[in-house]
């Protein structure tokens, strides 16, 4: 309508003039409701092709959007394993910092599991004790077989001497005797020595081992411990948190609430603009929002981000071959808006509906050596034609809390 009531100030009120001051036709008189069209027939037809031009140009240059909001990241609360509700620590709406427990599982199973770990620890270490005594006892062994085996070594090594000097002297038989001997000490005392090297290696390397499983699987249980307090990642607010002591959670079930970081859609404003403006919309523009949970305010911002892909183009593989035909609804541009600003946003929720202007700028090419006079005055109306577009945001976010309190039925 605006574009209408501008264009007919170049088109029909001039052809108006000419026809009053330059032919002298007046209104109801020469010029009557049947004979309108024809006396003004080159200004409404010249206002009609201008504002479509006007129209199409400032649409496709300074692109417009409803589809504008502040998306923002939720992060389901749930555990990391299941089981039954034991304490809730969290209402049903609170702000919360990371590592604040919000809810706790029933632990029996785990404290128990925990229990015996640490029964093993000690039961281990109770054996090194014990393994350590042996080692002692196991030196005590071999020094009184050695001394056994140098005993029987001494007599055979008198008697064989003897033996040797006063053939006879000494019966054959107890030579014997004494080397049999001599030979079952020596035995006695490798024994000895293995029995030590054994409870060494108790102590040294099979009980450490053992107590390092019986530690690992202490920590095993404690992290199966910890995973029954399920904890905030992030500070944020916990929202629709509806979990009850007694009720079984679980990742398969719907989460029991969602936490939204900090700060979450209170940055960024993402717009989706239509496909035919995908060669228009750039990094840098300028553009303007309103937001009908900020009314009567325009936001100046900048696009940050122009998403280089259509979601409506995307497909997972299947076993089904795709359908061109399926894809009723056309994708849109995704852009990300930051405010111009520093704290732009304030007073803006996330989530918001929000209308988003883009404006077209083309001042360095105007201003390039390059550029042509006539293509330099295109360039000029392009840019100039932006203000139509946003005086008319300006209008939308005056009538804004209008048209939702009052046209709208609420």
């Amino acid at each position: 309508m605006f574009e209408l009531m501008f264009c007919s100030l170049l088109t029909i009120l001039p052809d108006y003039l000419y026809r009053r001051y330059a032919q002298g036709k007046r209104f109801g008189k020469e010029i009557t409701f049947f004979s309108v069209w024809y006396e003004l027939r080159w200004g409404i037809t010249g206002c009609l092709m201008l504002t479509v031009s006007l129209i199409t140009m400032i649409f496709y240059f300074h692109p417009a959007t409803n589809s504008a909001t502040l998306y923002f990241r939720t992060v389901p609360i749930l555990p990391e394993g299941s089981g039954r509700v034991a304490e809730v620590k969290v209402g049903f709406s609170q702000a919360v910092k990371e590592g604040d427990v919000l809810f706790t599982l029933d632990s029996s199973r785990q404290q128990a599991a925990v229990e015996t770990a640490k029964r093993k620890i000690a039961e281990v270490e109770a054996a090194m004790e014990a393994a350590k005594a042996d080692v002692v006892k196991a030196e005590a062994q071999t020094e009184e077989a050695k001394a056994n085996y140098q005993q029987a070594k001494d007599e055979l090594d008198t008697k064989s001497d003897l033996q040797r000097r006063n053939p006879g002297i000494v019966p054959q038989r107890d030579i014997e005797k004494l080397q049999v001997l001599v030979s079952q000490r020596q035995s006695g005392v490798d024994a000895a020595a293995a029995a030590k090297e054994s409870a060494a290696l108790q102590v040294s390397t099979l009980l450490p081992a053992q107590k390092a499983s019986a530690v690992a699987a202490l920590d095993q249980a404690q992290v199966d411990l910890d995973k029954t307090f399920v904890r905030a990642g992030v500070d944020g607010r916990v929202e629709q948190f509806a979990v009850r002591p007694g009720d079984v959670v679980n990742q398969m079930m719907r989460p029991a609430g969602v936490l939204i970081p900090e700060g979450a859609g209170r940055k960024v404003l993402q717009a989706g603009f239509g496909q035919i403006e995908a060669q228009v919309m750039k990094e840098g523009m300028v553009a303007e929002a309103t937001c009908i949970s900020r009314p009567w305010v325009i936001i100046p911002m900048v696009v940050t981000t122009v998403q280089d892909y259509i979601a409506a183009g995307q497909f997972q593989a299947g076993q089904q071959l795709l359908e061109a035909q399926n894809a009723v609804k056309p994708g849109t541009i995704l852009a990300f808006l930051e405010p111009l600003y520093k704290n732009g946003l304030d007073g803006v929720t996330p989530g918001s509906a929000c209308i988003v202007n883009a404006y077209t700028s083309n001042h360095e090419e105007i201003n390039a050596k390059g550029t042509s006079t006539g293509r330099a005055i295109a360039l000029h109306v392009v840019d100039g034609v932006g203000l139509v577009h946003a005086l008319l945001l300006r209008i939308q976010a005056l009538l804004l809390p209008i048209k939702t309190l009052v046209l709208s039925g609420h």
